[in-house]
């Protein structure tokens, strides 16, 4: 298979800045893809709720809690996590990670319900031709998982973020597709996901298109775009292409170079903001 079947070129489309008219939100992922990097090792449940009272104390507004579908010590986790928030009355709003199945989402139910807090379902799923390639998938498999899983979680009364990994690679009738059955199934976000730094300035436009034609007039929902430390510094500011409300997701699994280089400014001036407050 060729190159160009394999990969789908989203830059294509020249850059347009607008000026922002919508809120931008900041959802971290310190707690969960941030703990994947090579370059880290996973600290001990007292130092994540330390780390979640400074995410709330800048500012941030929802954060990644982790993927208690792995059950054992990463569930108990989670479960601490989620009642920190509860108990402290922080106002960081909690998500979890999940695969597109029910077997993921079961365990978000039971700690929501056990936490007494509401938890966001961020169901994962790979949407590129790559994957495709590799797994020997078809859209009509991916199709069914999606209105399985996102319908089981809506029905147990679950916000749900639905996630396609890798879409800046993949071909936007396929998003499209994917897309259009989250949203019709009960999803209040839709996640695109640059974890390969694929896609420049120039195409987030393409956010706009999804944003467009892949729901209706009426769905109030929001459109997230995940990106790493130096894909933000770049795309910034075309980020308000986006039709609806917008989420920054970030620090995922980054480099420490880029971690110390972009973050640590970004958090002495958020926590400057917050002292003077």
């Amino acid at each position: 298979m060729s190159f160009d079947k394999l990969v789908y070129d989203w830059n294509n489309i020249e850059p347009t800045i607008r000026a922002p008219n919508r809120h931008i939100s900041f959802d971290d992922e310190t707690l969960r893809d941030g703990l994947q990097s090579p370059s880290v090792c996973e600290p001990p449940v007292e130092k994540k709720i330390d780390l979640l009272h400074l995410m709330d104390a800048v500012g941030i507004d929802t954060a990644d809690i982790g993927l208690p579908g792995a059950g054992g010590t990463h569930a108990a986790g989670v479960e601490r996590l989620a009642r920190e928030i509860a108990e402290k009355k922080l106002r960081i709003r909690p998500n979890c990670a999940a695969r597109t199945l029910r077997n993921d989402i079961v365990p978000i139910v039971e700690i929501s319900q056990r936490a007494g807090i509401p938890i966001e379902v961020c169901t994962f799923i790979g949407s590129s031709s790559v994957r495709f390639f590799a797994e020997d998938w078809t859209l009509e498999k991916l199709l069914a998982m999606t209105e399985d899983a996102v319908t089981f979680a809506v029905s147990e009364g679950m916000p749900v973020m639905y996630v396609t990994e890798d879409t800046t690679r993949a071909d936007p009738e396929t998003i499209r597709a994917l897309y259009t059955m989250a949203i019709r199934c009960g999803a209040k976000a839709v996640c695109v996901c640059d974890i390969q730094r694929w896609e420049w300035v120039s195409g987030l436009e393409t956010h706009q298109w999804i944003s467009c034609s892949s729901t209706s007039n009426s769905w109030d929902g929001s459109t997230t775009i995940y990106r790493g430390w130096a894909s933000i510094a770049r795309s910034l500011p075309a980020r308000v292409a986006g039709r609806f409300h917008t989420i920054t997701r970030f620090l995922d699994a980054t480099p420490s170079g880029q971690l110390r280089g972009f973050m640590r400014p970004l958090l002495l001036r958020a926590t400057r903001r917050v002292i003077d407050d």
